[in-house]
């Protein structure tokens, strides 16, 4: 598989400037520095310094190549090239609205014109960049990272369940999402010196319906206990069935089906994923309360107040 491409760092620009001064050949300034000769004539030709004012300072320089290439980068982002549509953006960044979100909202506002449309990947590279970091415009994402870097799955632990109740048995009707009434649900843990609360996260597959309640203990029982609460009062087609992983939060899944009999289904070990739902969803929530949050300090009407600003937020997949 051929290697992405990659710019010349300071130091080769430092080793290219050394080597011309010895005359030596494009060819074999290359070769020394594992680039292609085209590489090296682009180069020359791109970040050659030229003063017409004092002809003497003429050359290639490394600081000043390096410096001429960085400017170059810069101003190729659509955002800077475009102050208003960047204030813009920002604006809905610390609103709590996400890449997605803005991107999204700005194909179909009103007058929007195609210079004034991104790529949620634009906002988020425009975000990690030095002028976003400068700003700190991170921590205004759901997950808050310090730097770009790919997503993995967590590794729940592994965990026997019937091979009946396996995500790949659920009716073709639950997965293409065409009936209200199928839910997913997940725990979300906090740090272990606040105590054992925890917040539970159900969401219903079709319309994206949210919930969250607080959650005292960690045991399995419990959660299963309050789920029954939760789910009960709503009609029988309102609550057909549930989406879990292999958490051991979830192994007194048979209590819930006796008790208001709704369907439980499985993720398959280590793929959370499976249930995309709840866990887009996990990551919304954590923008408000981290994973140092002190739940049992935490009020219900502030808990409710989340959940409607979650359930009145934009929507892509809702259009």
């Amino acid at each position: 598989m051929p290697c992405s491409f990659v710019h010349l760092s300071l130091e080769e620009r430092r080793q290219l400037a050394r080597l011309r001064e010895q005359k030596i050949a494009v060819d074999e300034i290359a070769c020394r520095l594992g680039r292609h000769r085209s590489t090296i004539y682009r180069e020359l030709k791109r970040n050659f310094w030229h003063d017409a004012e004092v002809p003497q300072a003429e050359g290639y320089w490394p600081v000043t190549a390096q410096q001429l290439a960085v400017g170059r980068r810069r101003s190729s982002c659509k955002l800077l090239r475009h102050p208003q549509l960047c204030a813009a953006v920002v604006e809905r960044l610390k609103d709590g609205w996400s890449p997605e979100q803005i991107a999204g909202r700005l194909k179909v506002e009103p007058g929007s014109q195609s210079q004034h449309r991104l790529c949620h990947d634009t906002i988020t590279r425009f975000v990690y960049s030095a002028e976003g970091q400068s700003q700190e415009l991170a921590r205004h994402l759901p997950e808050r990272r310090r730097k770009r870097r790919p997503r993995f799955a967590r590794s729940p632990r592994s965990l026997v369940f019937p091979e009946a109740a396996r995500i790949h048995h659920r009716p073709e009707a639950v997965n293409a999402r065409e009936e209200f009434g199928h839910w997913e649900a997940d725990l979300m843990i906090f740090r272990k010196e606040h105590g054992p609360a925890n917040i539970a996260t159900v969401v219903e597959r079709k319309s994206r319906f949210t919930v969250l309640f607080r959650n005292n203990d960690r045991r399995s029982k419990s959660l299963m206990g309050r789920l029954i609460d939760l789910l009960s009062p709503l009609p029988q087609a309102a609550r057909q069935s549930l989406t879990f992983d292999r958490g051991l939060e979830f192994v007194s899944w048979r209590e819930l089906e006796a008790g208001m009999g709704a369907k439980a289904w499985f993720c398959d070990p280590q793929a959370p994923w499976q249930k995309g739902s709840v866990e887009n969803m996990n990551r919304r929530v954590r923008r408000y309360f981290p994973a140092d949050t002190v739940l049992l300090t935490l009020a219900d009407r502030s808990m409710r107040s989340i959940c409607d600003r979650l359930n009145g937020t934009l929507r892509k997949c809702l259009g």
